[in-house]
């Protein structure tokens, strides 16, 4: 990668444009700085101060295969000389292969794809879908997740930002497994996957089964510290939604396509679901796209039923023909398995030897090239280096240091995420885990612990 060139004119330029302009999301909009970024390349990013970051965040946990890809850009290119857009209505070529591809991936009861803009509203639609198909009205998920900010997947969110946007009825929370911090005082993952599905069916019971369309729920919830799920729990789930004759809704807009060493995070387990949900890493960000997968059965239902929902950019040509350069790149160049390699042979054991040096790490969980780190200032009380729903002068210093160091993490509450692109090279991975030791030593200070 050429090291890139400052230009901190043309920078100032652009944030004044953004502050006089833009409104950002998730912010007091008074308070913010946002970075002015110049430019990309694969694991990189850089600003117009010529600051270069190897990027662990892959921007929200998108760019799966990295930024600039070649082969994606000219797809875009290509694409975009031919048919830029067309109404949802009408058949287009684009369109077919991408939901080709997809179906191909997801398993064998799947055959049909519908193309939202994003996760949020493929979550929408795909609750839609369980409710008609069901002729049930509730929707079951768990309190540490995040499913969008529109109307149902906001309610279906567990994380805070719910709170204030907690308008519609019919969405119950449960506790999912989280064995470092469980709500059910397990003692190691075969109890915490046997009591919460307990727990579960418990509330399967007193809420109604006849009552309950769908439980929706994030493969591996990644926002909310990246909990990997216990062996057997997903199965499980599975069990409990053939025995009470709910959906299962798989929430795959972040750990989708590869980023847990899987196409898609519940191929983990033995079962399948009745809709998966999609987003994010389907075109690596470079162009939105998100959707559902919808199995057989549930297709039917709309054989001769009118489905009361759409989009005007649904399965937007541009898109899908970058959707279909990404899965084809990331088979070509065998992404899946490279992401599974790194998590395998450098960030899960070199995460592991870092909480052997860093005090301040309390857990650490993941697969592929996503990862969560709990901090912690005591290990014996788990006390979150930040409280829940916020952040603390440590994270930030964390964060800073990270940044200043040239690793850009994915950060929320108490937790760094260390979410890579799929692609990423064994020396970057390395240099990544390098730039983290180094920051530790900042947030020392913090921890009050023997």
């Amino acid at each position: 990668m050429t090291k890139p060139k400052a230009n901190p004119e043309k920078g100032a330029q652009v944030y004044a444009a953004d502050r006089a302009h833009v409104f950002h999301s998730w912010s007091a909009q008074a308070q913010i700085k946002p970075m002015t970024i110049a430019g990309a390349q694969g694991s990189y990013f850089w600003d117009y101060d010529g600051n270069t970051y190897l990027d662990f965040s892959c921007q929200l946990v998108f760019t799966n295969i990295g930024h600039q890809h070649p082969k994606v850009v000219k797809a875009i290119q290509e694409q975009a000389a031919v048919l830029t857009t067309i109404a949802p209505q009408h058949a287009n070529d684009a369109r077919n292969e991408a939901a080709k591809r997809i179906v191909e991936l997801a398993g064998s009861k799947f055959n049909k794809v519908f193309f939202t803009a994003a996760g949020a509203d493929a979550v929408e639609n795909a609750i839609r879908m369980a409710r008609l198909h069901t002729g049930k009205s509730k929707v079951l998920s768990t309190y540490r997740s995040y499913h969008g900010n529109t109307g149902a997947s906001i309610n279906a969110t567990g994380d805070p930002r719910r709170f204030p946007n907690e308008f519609a009825t019919g969405h119950v929370h449960f506790w999912g497994p989280y064995l470092y911090r469980s709500a059910f005082w397990a003692s190691d993952e075969a109890q915490e996957c046997k009591r919460a599905l307990e727990h579960l069916e418990q509330t399967i019971i007193f809420e109604g089964p006849k009552t309950i369309a769908a439980i929706i729920i994030e493969s591996v919830p990644g926002t909310a510290g990246v909990l990997t799920p216990p062996p057997g729990y997903l199965d499980g789930l599975r069990a409990l939604c053939d025995k009470y004759e709910i959906m299962w809704i798989a929430d795959e807009v972040m750990a989708g396509f590869g980023r847990t060493g899987k196409w898609f995070a519940y191929q983990h387990c033995n079962s399948l679901p009745d809709l998966i949900v999609f987003a994010k890493g389907i075109t690596s960000g470079y162009v939105p796209l998100g959707g559902v997968v919808i199995s057989e059965a549930i297709a039917k239902t709309f054989d001769d039923r009118v489905f009361p929902g759409g989009l005007t950019y649904s399965g937007h040509p541009l898109a899908c023909a970058t959707a279909v350069a990404t899965v084809d790149a990331m088979k070509d160049e065998k992404m899946v398995e490279n992401a599974a390699h790194i998590g395998e042979t450098i960030l899960g054991p070199g995460l592991r030897e870092l909480a052997k040096k860093h005090k301040v790490i309390g857990d650490i969980r993941g697969n592929g090239v996503f990862w969560g780190i709990d901090m912690v200032t005591d290990r014996a009380t788990r006390e979150p280096l930040a409280p829940y729903g916020g952040t603390s002068p440590a994270m930030n210093e964390l964060v800073a240091e990270c940044k200043k160091n040239g690793l850009m993490p994915f950060n929320n509450f108490n937790r760094i995420h260390m979410a890579p692109p799929c692609n990423i090279s064994e020396a970057d991975a390395r240099k990544g885990l390098e730039i983290l030791d180094k920051s530790l030593a900042v947030v020392a200070k913090y921890y009050t612990g023997a």
